[in-house]
């Protein structure tokens, strides 16, 4: 049926180029249009009710309702509503959540700069990683070398760092200076018989091979997150990050974690760090920092990188760096705020608390699915693999587009989903919820994985 004239649907048609939408297929499908949450639940405009599955885009940790949130942004609002950082300005919410953030910090860290999101956040690491590197005499050494399927983010640079195809296609990226290393999936990337620790050594001096070719003088920094978000929920082989770490030592080159998704205890950790043993020197992250009520995001800078930001500008009379917002004092409040209830709630031991109702019923009740190929995760982080061919490892065409059928099937019961490269699903729900809500979540899952299962094998017997 044709949506009405003045529909929320048609309107958007109209109005809105989406992100990471193909353009053409949503001028015939129209979006889903949400009005309200509650909970880990959202509700369309006929009133239909969601689980999200994924918290928005990994990032509402205390769901879609959360009133203490909305008090701190409209007490901090009738306060201070605006104030900026630039030549030594402040306001108590920034300095309160940056005091907070240091005190959490799972290595020592010496200061905090604040942006707006983790692309900005990201972003702000290289060029703060470049002016160190000028600042300390060492213009030569500008590299950065990230990981196939690692995700940083849009902007220019962070989409450079960002290892996925659909975000270098027809944007000229990524920029020149930019170098990735194979990903850290067993799964598809060991060889038959090899163990992970095995596979991680491998990983290890293929890193260290590309510092070596490129020369270790001209290598400022290794990207990665401890677990990859985007490019399909993987999850580290044993041992892995102890033996890139040792690399990076031995070459001088600078570690930045990127705890967008992982950090505030999506891995049952406080931080994606503390979960494998990173000893980050700078640390970015977003989304949950304010549960994604209000756009903020931060970047951590240990000791030592501060001191070179600090003579570098010295030497120039500023740091040329920033954003308009900054630090904004609203986004700031409710971040504060966010970390207090996290504290309050005593988060990780929740989320550890529950994790293995995810965990353990996906591996359970979908691990021997016929379409499923491999269910991995940590904390309240996973994700299921479909597989066309279970014993081969092999994927569907990705022509087929099957991730994002199931998807699309999820959503009749009642489920939002977020598909992923390889036909993979995610499952990243607000860390609020509960046990009895994760059953129902897998309960609803598997009734769409069989629905698709079906439907498969009819077009198979139709094609025959």
């Amino acid at each position: 049926m044709t949506p009405p004239r003045n529909s929320n649907a048609v309107r958007d048609i109209a109005s809105v180029l989406h992100p990471y939408t193909d353009g053409r297929a949503h001028q015939k499908n129209g979006p889903l249009v949400i009005t309200r949450g509650e909970g880990v639940r959202v509700f369309d405009e006929q009133g239909n009710s969601y689980i999200e599955t994924v918290a928005g885009l990994w990032c509402a940790s205390l769901g879609f309702s959360n009133e203490r949130l909305v008090e701190a942004a409209t007490r901090q609002m009738r306060q201070l509503p605006f104030y900026h950082g630039f030549t030594g300005r402040s306001h108590e919410p920034q300095i309160e959540l940056a005091e907070m953030l240091l005190e959490r910090a799972p290595a020592p860290m010496s200061k905090v700069f604040f942006a707006n999101s983790g692309s900005e956040a990201n972003d702000s690491a290289i060029k703060m990683i470049w002016y160190f590197n000028n600042a300390t005499g060492r213009p030569q050494k500008k590299k950065i070398i990230a990981r196939i399927k690692g995700y940083h983010g849009v902007t220019l640079a962070a989409a450079s760092l960002t290892g996925l195809p659909a975000n270098h296609k027809l944007f000229d990226l990524p920029i020149a200076g930019i170098h990735h290393v194979s990903t850290p999936h067993h799964y598809h990337g060991a060889n038959e018989g090899e163990s992970e620790e095995d596979f991680a050594t491998c990983l290890a001096d293929e890193l260290e091979e590309v510092i070596l070719r490129e020369g270790p003088d001209t290598v400022a920094a290794f990207f990665a997150e401890p677990i990859m978000g985007a490019g399909g929920v993987i999850v580290p082989p044993a041992t892995y990050f102890e033996k890139v770490q040792e690399v990076l030592r031995r070459h001088d080159v600078l570690f930045v974690a990127d705890e967008v998704i992982c950090g505030f205890g999506r891995t049952g950790e406080y931080w994606g760090s503390q979960a494998f043993g990173i000893q980050p020197d700078i640390l970015t992250c977003a989304k949950a920092l304010s549960s994604s009520f209000l756009p903020i995001s931060a970047v951590m800078v240990n000791e030592r990188v501060f001191e070179g930001l600090a003579d570098g500008s010295e030497s120039v009379g500023t740091f040329g760096h920033g954003f308009t917002y900054s630090g904004h004092p609203v986004p700031a409040a409710v971040a504060v705020e966010t970390l207090k209830i996290y504290d309050e709630m005593n988060l990780v031991a929740h989320v550890q608390s529950v994790a293995p109702a995810l965990q353990d019923g996906l591996r359970q009740r979908f691990g021997d699915h016929p379409l499923v190929g491999e269910v991995r995760g940590r904390g309240l982080i996973a994700a299921v693999e479909l597989v066309e061919d279970k014993a081969a490892r092999r994927n569907f065409d990705p022509a087929r587009k099957i991730a994002p059928r199931l998807s699309k099937i999820a959503e009749s019961h009642g489920l939002i989903m977020r598909f992923l490269p390889g036909d993979g699903i995610a499952f990243s729900p607000p860390l609020i919820i509960t046990e009895a809500e994760i059953h129902d979540m897998l309960d609803r899952f598997g009734r769409a994985l069989d629905e698709l299962q079906v439907q498969l094998r009819r077009e198979s017997l139709a094609a025959v």
